[in-house]
């Protein structure tokens, strides 16, 4: 969507858009109050800002949003249609790395209480396991941030992959 058609979408509309970035409802509705933007450099750099102050109450309700990597998202709502393209991925890895990232999915959640969360989108199967691999050598505060900058990370590459300043709006 172009920028100026977010900017005058009704509430709950421009809610439901920035909820599919982040489903962190704060975010989401600080988000939509501080419209109009006018630019997707705006809104990506306010979204940023907000997201800058995210901590574990933030990443818990985001993450009971999120599929597992490796598991195909279920549902058929614009969040759902994002993490299958976000994880895609992963249909191409090998037998041995998906044993391996289900065992550490399970391995992470039993230390952390919560699922893992990486951005998924621009890296290999190899590169999500070794990163959830590094992560659970992490201790708790250390893995809020570092979850929470990955959850930050997906927010802005869907805003930017969902809102343009091209062309004319419609």
């Amino acid at each position: 969507m172009h920028i100026d058609d977010f900017d005058t979408l009704d509430v709950p509309a421009a809610t439901a858009t920035a909820t599919v970035w982040a489903a962190v409802p704060p975010w989401a509705d600080a988000l939509v109050a501080g419209r109009p933007y006018g630019s997707t450099t705006a809104l990506a750099d306010r979204a940023a800002a907000l997201a800058a102050g995210w901590g574990r109450p933030e990443l818990d309700a985001a993450l009971a949003h999120h599929p597992r990597i490796g598991e195909r998202p279920a549902g058929t709502g614009a969040e759902a249609a994002a993490s299958r393209r976000e994880q895609a991925s992963m249909a191409d890895a090998g037998a041995d790395v998906a044993a391996r990232m289900a065992a550490g999915n399970r391995a992470y959640e039993d230390r952390f209480g919560r699922v893992f969360l990486i951005r998924a989108a621009g890296r290999t199967p190899d590169e999500m396991l070794a990163e959830l691999e590094r992560r659970l050598a992490h201790d708790d505060a250390t893995e809020v941030v570092e979850a929470c900058d990955q959850l930050a990370q997906i927010a802005l590459l869907r805003l930017r992959a969902d809102v343009t300043d091209e062309g004319t709006t419609p």
